[in-house]
């Protein structure tokens, strides 16, 4: 809920502060740098040194550096309090994250980590929006009431989650000579990471540059945010959908069907205009997104004893890097045309598909038709 709220505000800090773009830019870039590359590490630390963190507590702390933004006097202090906020940010997802783990079966670890993501990107979307109505009621100084919130989740945490949850299991050292003292294959997920991030590509990619294309098609500015807040909301349904579905039918075979599907349903919202190219997008949203939680499961399954860094990884590495492929779409809009711009991200979803394709990772529907024929 609190990572959109910086950049909702950035036009009021620039107004008031007299900032740049750049010195703005910069507040929305630490606090991604900071996130991206701290999850990793204290997803790691989790794993390797059983670090426990009080959940409440960093989500309350990382709210409290983000409302202190409203009242903060100088430039110095903004980007202390990003970087703050984004390392309680960076701490809160590994460590929550492999407490769901704990609480998953292999039958249903698609479906309770979509429940997880989908909650996560609920408050991405209405993070803004309280950030925007306190901001105009109140000015800037109004962001401290988004202490309230979190202070009533990080007590509902304390008060309902079983404080056992919050223990790592105890880690059995393998006997020398045995097999659970082969060293981990870490090849797979790296190769699950490089299709997260061609995904996380394509969908900053959408983000960015879907409202400024509805624009240009004759939609005022703020329907075509609510165009794009409606898609993502298509989404979080579709994570919900896709997390079931992988549980039945597979991750795997889930993974490279949304990735793909999305396409078709892409092109002709690129293709057509009016109802129709309205609901191709949005069908395109709910595809693409349903794979969310679908990879973070596959990531859980294939770093069973590492999930800490798992987590960090694909939340925060893979998120990031995906990310930073906006600048090329950009430079491809400035050259010729945003048409061509977002037409191109078709590349990196058969890319990450492609990648699923050769995964290392067991064909849950194969098995299924082996089964049936041994038992025949």
């Amino acid at each position: 809920m609190y990572m959109p709220v910086l950049p909702a505000i950035l036009p009021l800090l620039i107004l008031q502060h007299s900032f740049s773009y750049l010195e703005s830019g910069i507040l929305v870039t630490a606090f991604n740098v900071v996130s991206s590359l701290a999850q990793p590490v204290f997803g790691l630390l989790a794993d390797r040194r059983g670090l426990v963190v009080p959940l409440g507590a960093v989500l309350f702390t990382s709210a409290l550096f983000v409302s202190l933004m409203g009242i903060a006097d100088s430039y110095l202090l903004l980007v202390l309090c990003s970087g703050l906020s984004a390392l309680g940010h960076a701490c809160f997802h590994p460590s929550a994250l492999a407490i769901v783990s704990r609480l998953c079966t292999h039958e249903n670890r698609g479906q309770l980590t979509a429940y997880f993501v989908v909650g996560g990107n609920i408050g991405y979307a209405i993070g803004p929006v309280l950030a925007g109505i306190v901001v105009t009621l109140f000015g800037l100084p109004g962001l401290l009431l988004l202490l309230i919130p979190s202070g009533i989740t990080a007590l509902l945490i304390h008060r309902v989650v079983p404080q056992s949850l919050f223990v790592p299991p105890k880690k059995v050292t393998p006997a020398p000579g045995a097999d659970g003292g082969q060293k981990v294959n870490y090849f797979p997920f790296t190769i699950l990471m490089g299709a997260i991030i061609l995904r996380s590509w394509a969908i900053f990619v959408t983000i960015t540059y879907l409202p400024v294309y509805l624009v240009t098609r004759g939609y005022d500015l703020v329907t075509a945010s609510l165009l794009l807040s409606i898609m993502l909301l298509v989404g979080v349904s579709g994570q919900i959908v896709g997390g079931h579905l992988s549980d039945r039918y597979g991750r795997r075979e889930y993974m490279i069907a949304g990735l793909l599907c999305g396409i078709p349903p892409f092109l002709l919202f690129m293709a057509t205009s009016g109802i129709l190219s309205l609901a191709a997008m949005f069908v395109f949203g709910f595809c693409i997104w349903s794979t969310f939680s679908v990879a973070v499961a596959m990531g859980h399954e294939l770093l069973p004893g590492q999930v800490g860094l798992a987590s960090g990884m694909m939340l925060g590495l893979a998120i990031g890097f995906g990310g930073l492929g906006v600048a090329l779409n950009g430079i491809i809009a400035d050259l010729y045309s945003l048409d061509l711009a977002l037409l191109l991200l078709v590349i990196p979803l058969i890319c990450a598909a492609t990648l699923v394709l050769f995964l290392p990772y067991p064909w849950k529907s194969l098995q299924q038709r082996m089964a049936g024929h041994g038992m025949a």
